[in-house]
């Protein structure tokens, strides 16, 4: 193993984390799942050859990974962290409900769109790869990257739409009318 390929996992481990968590939705699970990636390219390592691009062979290979996961998981049923819902106290209630709303609408809606969309999601708005970047790492044509991204986006954003109006916040329910009766009127949705 040569010194350009440890030393370009190293650099890349940040970005692989950022991948790695748009994949997985969880910290712990993203951390896992970079450590598994890193474990397989470190021990693949004479696989790789020096001059094509490290980091979509490392993607390939979280991607890959991340896939496997999801396999086993329909097989095995899906694990519930009961420790996460002990940190729902916040310092403003009505903050902290919204942006967690809003942060569940966000991800449900990412977790609707297909697996190619959601990496392309991952690499392009959370990662900050360009078009032709994400299209390199994922060896996809700069055309297909857009009308995929394109279409997520839609989705997103129709499922988003959809889920708005009706969810109540704390802006929305603090309306003098809401406040005298008790009764939210949503005029949107006549």
């Amino acid at each position: 193993m040569n010194n350009e390929f440890q030393r370009g996992v190293v650099e890349l481990l940040p970005r692989l984390r950022r991948f790695a968590y748009a994949l997985t939705g969880d910290l712990d699970q993203a951390d896992d799942l970079v450590q598994e990636a890193c474990v397989k390219a470190l021990s693949k390592a004479e696989q790789w050859q020096p001059g094509t691009r490290l980091d979509s062979w490392m993607y390939r290979i979280a991607q890959n990974a991340w896939y496997d996961r999801m396999r086993a998981r329909k097989t095995r049923g899906e694990v519930v962290d009961i420790d996460g819902f002990a940190q729902i106290a916040g310092s403003d209630g009505r903050d902290v409900i919204e942006q967690r709303s809003t942060l569940a609408q966000v991800s449900r809606g990412i977790s609707k769109l297909p697996q190619d969309q959601q990496i392309l999601i991952a690499l392009v708005c959370v990662d900050g790869l360009s078009y032709k970047e994400a299209a390199d790492a994922l060896q996809l044509p700069i055309g297909t990257v857009m009308s995929r991204l394109s279409r997520a986006r839609r989705s997103l954003n129709l499922s988003l739409t959809v889920a708005s109006p009706a969810t109540p916040t704390a802006s929305n329910l603090n309306t003098p009318e809401t406040l005298k009766t008790g009764i939210r009127h949503d005029r949107n949705l006549r």
